[in-house]
């Protein structure tokens, strides 16, 4: 049982079986690896690792400061992979069946007020092609509540624009239907009409709806580097992400009294508790009103 075949079965195992997205899949090769560093470390065979050695890897991860929501994610990176050998190998004991995950306190997303949100749309210089697609992106970002992978994934082919929703394929490639409001539609199809239509296409990104000048899809990075610059041109003094805006969707929602589950549904959410953490934005919210308005308080 080498660490190169097992590795290679590992992610076999995680995209046939589990039918995991290509992130997910890399996170957990990158959890395997830190393991795989540390036993080859320590000349020990994956047969040799047991709780204790679990446990002894943990102390040598926390040597880097890793923070604890990390700790929490390399775990349960490393108990799939025991539980794989257990499948896939016949392997008996799964040594990382008693490791307890740390506890994490779930920490309250940054939220953009809707105006915070208007003045960054409104410093983005519309004179440019890149200013019209930025306008259209921010648009989109913040009105259906997109992931940032979601956004630079979104196809031409899957816009229904004459009746207002978008298909979007989110965690675990899962596809979900995403209303899409007017404004957005409006900045979208002027995008589409008035400058992607003179962008030289690279071939396999004819179908994409964000691209660089060079007609290749936008990244990631490029995306945060964008709203980076309107914050920083704006004055703005929160520290804010892409992922900030589809915060923000969503809190706007439930503090207009959207139903949670509805909610859930457009943010592509598989546990209704995980957007639970915007009723208690909304009630954070609620809490300062009355401790600025309320003549008792």
């Amino acid at each position: 049982m080498n660490w190169d075949t097992v590795n290679r079965d590992f992610k076999r195992y995680l995209l046939l079986e589990r039918g995991l997205a290509e992130n997910s899949i890399v996170a957990y090769q990158n959890d395997v690896n830190k393991l795989q560093n540390y036993a080859e470390l320590h000349e020990l065979a994956i047969p040799q690792i047991t709780t204790k050695e679990l446990q002894n890897f943990l102390v040598w991860v926390n040597e880097f400061s890793i923070s604890t929501y990390s700790q929490a994610r390399l775990l349960s990176g490393i108990k799939t992979f025991f539980k794989f050998l257990q499948i896939e190998y016949d392997v008996e004991h799964n040594p990382a069946e008693l490791l307890e995950s740390p506890r994490i306190t779930r920490k309250m997303p940054a939220v953009l007020s809707i105006e915070e949100i208007d003045q960054l749309i409104a410093a983005i210089d519309l004179s440019t092609p890149e200013g019209m697609r930025n306008k259209a992106i921010l648009e989109v970002l913040y009105g259906c509540g997109l992931r940032v992978s979601e956004l630079c994934n979104l196809k031409r082919s899957n816009l229904y624009l004459d009746v207002e929703f978008i298909k979007v394929e989110g965690k675990g490639n899962k596809e979900r239907l995403i209303p899409i409001g007017q404004q957005a539609i409006q900045y979208l199809r002027i995008y589409m009409d008035e400058v992607r239509v003179h962008i030289p296409v690279k071939p396999d990104s004819e179908d994409f709806v964000f691209l660089n000048r060079r007609g290749s899809p936008l990244s990631r990075v490029m995306i945060f580097l964008i709203i980076k610059d309107l914050s920083a041109k704006i004055g703005l003094q929160k520290e804010i992400s892409p992922h900030t805006f589809r915060h923000s969707f969503a809190s706007h929602l439930v503090e207009g009294g959207a139903d949670l589950r509805a909610v859930q549904d457009m943010l592509g959410h598989e546990s209704i508790t995980t957007t639970e953490i915007y009723t208690h934005i909304d009630k954070d919210y609620l809490q300062s009103v009355i401790t600025q308005f309320h003549p008792r308080s």
